[in-house]
């Protein structure tokens, strides 16, 4: 019987599959739509699982990356605005090898579904927009940020404009565009896409625009350093590409 005992154990061995690894993510809202298309493939590819997590690339906010890691989690990659993720880079908290470039995002402005949508085609006529406006939201992330301290005082009008304007916390700010709480409001392309009840007006005017890179990067706190590269490797490449693009942005390494 003892031979007999062996051999079932060696055949249980080897069909038994060696644990696949399983990468905590941690992703900005502008690569999501993206990133949720790309996740299932990827765990079909390779059979490791990722789990995910969501959270703005800067703010105070709980859930917010740079909150994340300050508190310790063990995060293998996370995924968000390159700003945000130099500056975790230079704090020592993300590896400095480890960023890659996946994406290019645009702004963008939306309007309640079967509003009206305002002339934002040059920034004069968005500057007449954005005076006229009953409310104006936009983001606590990388596109907020930019409008309510570069652009808005850029134009002049931020001291006119301040007191109907609405920072957006962790939400997204078409849901609140939809639900006719704020006239018009301003995010990534890319995070007002999916967002139901609202129409897009556009992207933000030459002048006005912003093109803001998203990058991967590993956190100091990753358990599972070399998968995290693996899965940021194939993030980066065309095979990600038509989702990428899908979701209305443009992939970093496609020019």
């Amino acid at each position: 019987m003892r031979p007999i005992f062996s051999i079932i154990i060696a055949t249980l061995l080897f069909v038994v599959p060696v644990c696949a690894a399983e990468i905590n993510v941690v992703t900005s809202g502008a690569f999501t739509a993206a990133y949720m298309e790309l996740v299932p493939i990827y765990e079909r590819e390779t059979h490791n699982k990722v789990v995910t997590g969501f959270g703005p690339s800067m703010g105070t906010t709980i859930n917010a990356i740079p909150v994340r890691l300050n508190r310790g989690e063990s995060i293998d990659v996370v995924i968000m605005a390159a700003p945000a993720l130099d500056q975790l880079i230079e704090e020592g908290k993300v590896r400095a090898g480890s960023r890659v470039e996946l994406v290019r995002s645009l702004i963008g402005m939306a309007v309640k579904a079967g509003a009206p949508k305002p002339d934002i085609s040059t920034v004069d006529a968005l500057k007449r927009t954005l005076l006229t406006a009953k409310s104006i939201a936009y983001s606590d992330s990388a596109s907020g940020v930019y409008l309510a301290t570069v652009l808005f005082p850029r134009l002049g009008i931020w001291d006119q404009i301040k007191s109907k304007s609405r920072k957006i916390e962790a939400d997204p700010v078409g849901g609140v565009v939809a639900t006719g709480e704020v006239e018009i409001g301003f995010q990534q392309i890319s995070e007002l896409r999916p967002v139901k009840g609202i129409d897009i007006v556009g992207e933000l005017p030459p002048g006005a625009q912003i093109v803001t890179v998203f990058a991967a990067g590993i956190p100091t706190t990753s358990k599972q350093p070399e998968a995290a590269k693996a899965l940021i490797q194939w993030l980066s490449s065309p095979a990600a590409y038509a989702a990428i693009k899908k979701s209305g942005l443009e992939p970093a390494k496609s020019r």
